[in-house]
This record gives structure tokens, sequence and C-alpha cells, in this order.
């Protein structure tokens, strides 16, 4: 083969090596038989909750090795066909085997970055909550813009949305919108887009200025109900109120809202929702995925919790700067990754920057880390 050609396969066998590793190859089937041998028990059911649990653990393995099995079997039958184009002197045998290899391996580098998603809680369901910040006016309409990003993120992805709480405001934009995003591995991509984002551009209200904004965003898991969270009854204040917010396609909307106050930490959280019941269960397991989050974030001993990071979304805080005027970048300033691509950013194509972030620090490591682990 030549050296390109080469190369390629290389960083494929790279990202099947991590792959194997953090499915742990050497005991998968195994314990895919341990699962079948429990999920034909006739008494698993009487457990909902731990039988949904080992449903999705084992379902995670199976798909784990179904992704080592496509990926090694590409690669070799490509492998294969450009050895036999090499054969018959057929160079579009050649050229057409060369750009699978190359679909394949952007492929496989995905399916790496989705690997290193081991946390607790990265498989996990997201509440994202987006807050205006310095700014008045432009805020919070920056605060829209953000909420219809991510909204077309998650659906790009299949993820269903949920909004849960939104205060417009005054005059254009919101002041906060909280959304549940439901989807395999939610959490672990949005966990990387918590803290402050700001935006500067021309404003378009009719100042004809170029204007800064702030915007705050947080990310926080949505815990399984075998996750026992103690609330205080006592440290909690239950307020029920009429709300309305205009939704998006597939986002849904209703007029009664409940919010929870917890007095000790001072998180608040709102549920608008069908009916009450459901207002005060959604509420609660939305303090709760704080009040969790909390407690990791303590136990990591992160010097930027997410409870905190986000807590004061103006100069000096932001982790990406979207700058539309005088020229066009968006830009993360932890990984330094970026692109002239605004319009397609604010439509929601963020995976690049997800990617970059989770690659540089994910569960402590670094993708040249955890490639480095044999």
């Amino acid at each position: 083969m030549r050296a390109e050609a080469q190369n390629i396969v290389a960083e494929i066998e790279k990202s099947l090596e991590l792959l194997r590793q953090r499915m742990n190859v050497e005991t998968a089937a195994y314990r895919l038989e341990e699962f079948n041998a429990r999920v034909e028990d006739p008494d698993l059911w009487n457990d909902p909750a731990a039988a949904q649990k080992l449903m999705r653990e084992r379902q995670m393995l199976v798909d784990a090795m179904d992704t080592v099995k496509a990926i090694e079997t590409d690669m070799s039958d490509n492998v294969e066909l450009i050895e036999l184009g090499e054969m018959e002197e057929d160079d579009e045998v050649i050229a057409e085997a060369e750009a699978a290899l190359t679909t394949l391996r952007d492929k496989a580098a995905k399916k790496e970055l989705e690997a290193l998603l081991n946390g607790e809680t990265d498989g996990n369901d997201a509440f994202l909550e987006i807050k205006s910040g310095a700014g008045g006016t432009e805020a919070c309409d920056w605060a829209s813009m953000l909420a219809r990003m991510y909204v077309r993120w998650a659906e790009s992805r299949g993820f269903s949305v949920e909004l849960q709480e939104e205060q417009a405001g005054t005059e254009a934009g919101i002041k906060s919108a909280t959304y549940q995003i439901k989807g395999h591995n939610a959490y672990g991509w949005l966990k990387s887009e918590s803290g402050t984002h700001r935006l500067v551009r021309i404003s378009p209200f009719g100042k004809g200025t170029r204007e800064t904004s702030f915007a705050a965003v947080g990310a926080y898991p949505v815990i399984d109900d075998n996750i026992e969270i103690e609330v205080n009854p006592a440290d909690i204040r239950i307020d029920t109120y009429r709300s309305s917010g205009a939704g998006g396609q597939h986002v849904n909307t209703t007029d009664s809202a409940v919010r929870i106050t917890h007095h000790p930490t001072g998180i608040v959280v709102t549920s608008s929702e069908k009916s009450q019941h459901q207002n005060r269960d959604i509420a609660m397991k939305a303090l709760k995925s704080r009040l969790y989050q909390m407690e990791l974030d303590l136990r990591s001993a992160e010097v930027n919790a997410l409870h905190e990071a986000k807590g004061d979304a103006g100069w000096g805080a932001q982790i990406r700067s979207y700058v539309m005027q005088p020229y066009q970048m968006v830009k993360d300033l932890r990984t330094n990754y970026e692109t002239a691509d605004t319009k397609g950013v604010l439509d929601g194509d963020l995976d690049e920057f997800m990617a970059a972030t989770l690659a540089m620090n994910v569960a402590g490591k670094s993708r040249a880390d955890a490639q480095s682990d044999e």
C-alpha cells in the first residue's frame, strides 16, 4: 500500500486499540454471557430500576462489541481491495478503497472519543440551563441564540428536548431557560459546555455599535432513581405559578409551573409540564441532579465546579468566544479549537468543539494519554 493509506490504517488501529481497552475485550464475551443469563431471570423485572440499568449496561457492551467488529471488518475489506487493485493495476478500485478508509478513520476517531465518556454519569440524560449575563437586552437575545443552538445540536443527534422553564427577557430574548435533553451520553457531551459564552457583534437593536454580551451555560446529569440524594423538606420551598414561553420544533411547552428553592445552596429549579404531580417530580429530580453534581465536584476537588463556574457571566470567566464583527470566528479558550463558520456553529454544529474538550480532558486523561495506557 501507499504510505498515505498505511498511515490511515495505523490511525484506525490506534482508535481500535483504545476501543478494545475501554471495552476490556479480554472479558467482553464472558460478561455478555453473564448479562444474557441475568436477562433470562424471570424475577428480573421485580425491580424495574435495576432491570433497566442492567439492560442499558448490556446494550452498551453489545454496541461496543459490534462497533469494534464492524470497524475491524471494514478496515480489513478495504485493505484487501487496495491490495487487489494494486495487483491488477486498477487505480479506480484503489481510490475508492482509500476513500472508504478515510471515512472509516473519521468514524473510528468519533467512536474513540465516545469511548472516553466513562464518567459516573456521562451516559445519562442532561439538564441544560442557560442564563443571560452582563449586557442587558443584548445578553437576553444572546441567551436565546444559545438556546436555539443547543436545541438544534440535540435534535441533530436524535436526542429529545423538553423545555422545563423559560423566563422571557424584558424587551427581547430570554433571561433564562432550562431544558431536559434525553439521549445516550447527553450529559457526557454537554458537560463540556458549562461556563460563560461571550458574543461580539454589531447590535441588532438599532444602536449600530459593536456590543459584547455574555450568557452562562450549565449542564447537569439526570441522576438515576436508585442514586439516593437526601433532601430535607425543611430546606426547600415549593411555589406554583403560571408561565408561558415560545417553544421550538419538538420542544414541549405548557402553561403551569412549579419552582423549588433549596435554601442551603440557593439552587432554584423549575418545571412546566402537564400536571402538578409531574411538575413536582421533574423539579425534584432537577434539584437532586444539581445537588449530586455539586457532590461530584467536591469529591473530585475540581477548581471550577459547575455550580460555581457559571455563576458570574461576565469578563474574565468565558470558556468560548463568538466573534461576528469585525471578523467571523468562534474560538474555545480552553482547547484553542476555532472555526470561521459562525453560522454553522450557531445552527448547532458543535461536535468538534465538544470533541476537542473531551479529548483534552476526560476522566483526567488526554486522548494521547488514553492511547498510551497499555
